[in-house]
């Protein structure tokens, strides 16, 4: 009698297979052969579990294994729909770019290019170059460097500065964002010395001049980031702080945080602090996200008085902490629009979308309504909404700009358990996930950053049917 494991093929005739040669010139031979031993293996199991096995065992095996090098080669960072309400969401990825900074970097990937290369002398140059006279130009400081993220510029800041020496910091401003992210901890691994002043409430000149001592390196304000405190409070005004700074002769440093080069009441937005703004006041020197406000790639900006800035560059740490080419073009090409404001407003997509009229997103909801009712009458109830977006990313954390999305509730007796945590999954699961928020048993997909309507259309049609959850 033939053995049933006889029809099942071996490897070497599964490779000349040409389903299988496809998947080789797709994934290459080792992991085409990987997963081709993977899926004989299943069909072995198989076939001792039922005691037979199909026909065409070697078709299953190739579609075994072409799902699963699809899933094994599929990437992990993918574009999402960010219906949130969120505009700069970190989990998100933050700021979206502009055409021109993809642009930018697809150029300067592809290529070799100037990144350390001075075109003029033929010797090696200064990678800060290309991002120095843009940021000098509009925020009026002498000098500027930039490195990986805002949290790397303060840290550079205060191990420059401020090592092994005492920081003044009020009470109140000693914060705590995402991802566990301290201002005490950070100044600890920057080897400086923290010196609380104040209250966490109020904080007066005299709370800093008191504690002025020949230890004294840094007089240090940090935005409050992602709260705010109200009620019986006292600050200190930044014109103040900078001339108690000059008075001892010790610097002046302004953690800006997000950090905008436009001023956001001329936008219709509530009022944040400008880098120039806070440069006027007196600051020394400014650090502030790229990623955030600015509208551009993860970057940490330092921009003001130049003899700071050149100390800052000498410094060990700036190597690890420097920028590629990548983020430089596309950094560049992001300060280019901020030459012409009234272009960066509509170019710029951070600053598009929170400028985004409400009749406008009130336009895009009705449209939308019909067909995702449409897609998702067995699943859910779609009507419009009314809702509040928000900045984020620590940037204006209790002002919120209204806004209109639609409300998905799930049908009842649909699934068994959470039925918005469900719904939410499938959303999830589509190809281009949809990332909306759970409120009250309801799916809010918050349209404000919805500027590809079709193709989130598009792909409804993929959404798991009721008949596919499992009880």
């Amino acid at each position: 009698m033939t053995s049933p494991h006889a029809n099942i093929p071996g490897i070497d005739r599964l490779l000349r297979d040409p389903a299988a040669m496809t998947l080789m010139s797709q994934y290459g031979r080792l992991a085409v052969v990987d997963a081709l031993r993977e899926a004989v293996t299943t069909v072995r199991q198989d076939l001792l579990t039922k005691g037979s096995v199909e026909t065409d065992s070697r078709l299953r095996i190739i579609n075994l294994a072409d799902a699963s090098l699809a899933q094994a080669h599929a990437p992990s960072l993918v574009a999402v729909f960010n219906l949130t309400g969120t505009v700069l969401h970190t989990n998100l990825g933050r700021a979206v770019l502009p055409a021109e900074a993809i642009a930018a970097i697809a150029n300067v990937a592809a290529e070799p290019s100037n990144l350390e290369y001075d075109r003029v002398s033929g010797k090696r140059g200064d990678r800060d170059s290309h991002l120095e006279r843009w940021l000098v130009r509009l925020t009026g400081a002498e000098a500027a460097t930039v490195v990986n993220n805002n949290a790397a510029a303060v840290m550079l800041v205060l191990n420059t500065f401020a090592k092994r020496r005492e920081v003044l910091v009020s009470r109140g401003e000693l914060v705590e964002i995402g991802g566990s992210f301290r201002i005490p901890d950070v100044m600890q691994a920057a080897g400086a010395v923290l010196r609380e002043v104040g209250t966490t409430n109020r904080v007066h000149l005299r709370d800093y001049a008191d504690n002025v001592t020949t230890r004294t390196a840094l007089i240090m304000k940090v935005h409050p980031s992602n709260y705010r405190i109200e009620g019986f409070t006292a600050g200190v005004q930044e014109t103040a702080l900078a001339a108690l700074a000059k008075e001892k002769a010790i610097p002046f440093v302004i953690d800006l945080g997000s950090g905008t080069l436009i001023e956001f009441g001329s936008l219709g937005l509530p009022p944040e602090p400008s880098v120039q703004a806070t440069l006027a006041s007196g600051a020394d020197l400014i650090t502030f996200s790229g990623d955030k406000l600015l509208g551009g790639p993860q970057a940490g900006i330092i921009v003001g008085r130049r003899e700071l800035i050149e100390r800052l560059k000498k410094n060990a740490m700036i190597r690890a902490l420097r920028v590629d080419k990548l983020t430089i073009a596309a950094l560049e090409a992001v300060l280019r629009l901020y030459a012409d404001p009234t272009r960066a407003r509509t170019r710029i997509p951070t600053l598009r979308l929170l400028t985004r009229p409400l009749a406008d997103i009130s336009a895009l909801a009705q449209a939308l309504l019909p067909a995702v009712r449409t897609a998702l009458h067995a699943i859910a109830q779609v009507e419009t909404i009314a809702c509040l977006s928000q900045i984020g990313s620590g940037a204006l954390p209790v002002d919120v700009l209204p806004s209109m999305g639609l409300a998905l509730r799930p049908v009842a007796n649909v699934v068994r358990g959470d039925a918005a945590a469900d719904l939410s999954l499938r959303l999830r699961e589509l190809p281009r996930p949809v990332i909306g928020r759970i409120h009250q048993g309801a799916i809010i997909l918050d349209l404000r950053c919805l500027e590809d309507p079709a193709a989130f259309l598009e792909q409804l049609r993929f959404i798991r049917a009721p008949s596919a959850i499992s009880a």
